[in-house]
């Protein structure tokens, strides 16, 4: 239930009395002045209104009439409705068939203000509400039946499929102010989709998986406009809130993922990196480790990390050595030199598919 406060009190007579040569009052529902532009009328009880709230009905009051009532001034005094409900009264100060024409622009101006401040509050409420969704959506033990019926009171309304992406805000912004512009922006931009705060620094883009594909162009838009993404992160899309929820999942994994690797890209799609990201959430575990374990004497023993980057462009060209030494801008020899030392460290034989493929896994779980 709406009820008028100071703050909007005082606003509404701030912004009436810039386009209105009178001074203007604003009562609550006891009659008391809660917003005035005379600072020493402010707390004191305003008879008139006070006849206003009792009869629902406009009060004009002349020099004689206002005499004979306490913290009055000749003026007109009328009703403030929300909704058809009296929540206020609004006074204009001066003889009454003087301000008579002004009364009912004070109307629409603080009637206007108030449906601004309401729209403002659903808005901010059903914004707190979408939050604990999310919060619910990451939550296992929440149920799915629940989630979607949660969805469905906050008129989250959407069509499968669905896919979830997630922008992560540049690192040298300021996160909370940062985070909440991009949403406002976000929001005008896409109106169908959802879009919520993730934490302090990141934002979760529920888009129609049936849209045009995000592209790298998506991005060179968005720093255009100012937008501060730091990196997108995609995932694909799904068909149900159960697989929402691991695709949410899935994404934050990247996220964190994309930041302990150090990864350069700005377009992460989730399906390059399902292995590592999996393996990565996983790499205090023995078998992991184990996967590890051919590296560790490479990375030791490779002081300038110049074999490290010669296995990983080498795995990147799928073992082409003449493409492999053109990127490295090396002669093939050379290349042929590293590799035969790469394997004497690491007891692999490169020429073996499982061998490249365990390199392969452990490279994606080092930094580059």
């Amino acid at each position: 239930m709406f009820e008028l406060d100071r703050l909007l009190a005082q606003d509404i007579v701030d912004r009436a009395m810039a386009i209105l040569p009178y001074n203007i009052n604003v009562m609550d529902r006891q009659g008391v002045i809660i917003g005035s532009g005379d600072a020493q009328r402010i707390d004191s009880l305003h008879e008139g209104a006070q006849l206003v709230l009792a009869n629902q009905r406009v009060v004009a009051l002349d020099e004689q009439a206002a005499a004979c009532l306490q913290g009055v001034k000749p003026g007109i005094n009328l009703p403030l409705l929300h909704a058809g409900r009296l929540v206020g009264v609004l006074g204009i100060t001066g003889d009454p068939e003087q301000v008579r024409p002004f009364a009912e622009l004070l109307r629409m101006t603080a009637e206007m203000l108030v449906e601004q401040r309401v729209l403002q509050a659903e808005q901010h409420w059903r914004g707190q509400q979408q939050e604990a969704w999310l919060v619910n959506l990451l939550e296992r033990g929440y149920p799915l039946a629940s989630l979607e019926a949660d969805a469905e009171r906050l008129r989250m309304r959407w069509k499968w499929p669905l896919q979830g992406c997630l922008l992560c805000l540049a690192s040298e912004t300021d996160h909370e102010l940062a985070q909440g512009q991009l949403i406002s922006q976000m929001r005008l931009r896409h109106p169908h989709d959802i879009i919520l705060p993730l934490g302090l620094h990141d934002v979760l883009w529920l888009r129609s998986g049936k849209a045009e594909t995000v592209r790298r162009s998506w991005l060179e838009q968005a720093d255009q406009r100012g937008w501060p993404v730091g990196r997108l992160l995609l995932a694909e899309a799904v068909e149900s809130l159960a697989d929402l929820r691991e695709a949410t999942e899935a994404l934050i994994n990247l996220r964190d993922y994309a930041q302990e690797m150090r990864l350069s890209e700005r377009l992460v799609g989730l399906g390059d990196y399902r292995l590592a990201v999996l393996l990565h959430q996983q790499q205090g575990s023995w078998t992991v480790q184990r996967l590890l374990a051919p590296l560790q004497p490479l990375r030791r023993a490779d002081g300038s990390g110049q074999l490290v980057a010669t296995l990983r462009s080498w795995l990147q060209h799928n073992g082409h050595a003449q493409a492999c030494a053109a990127a490295l801008e090396v002669h093939r020899n050379t290349l042929r030199y590293r590799l035969d030392r790469i394997a004497e460290i690491t007891g692999l034989d490169l020429d073996r598919m499982t061998d490249r493929m365990l390199l392969s896994i452990g490279l994606a779980l080092f930094p580059e």
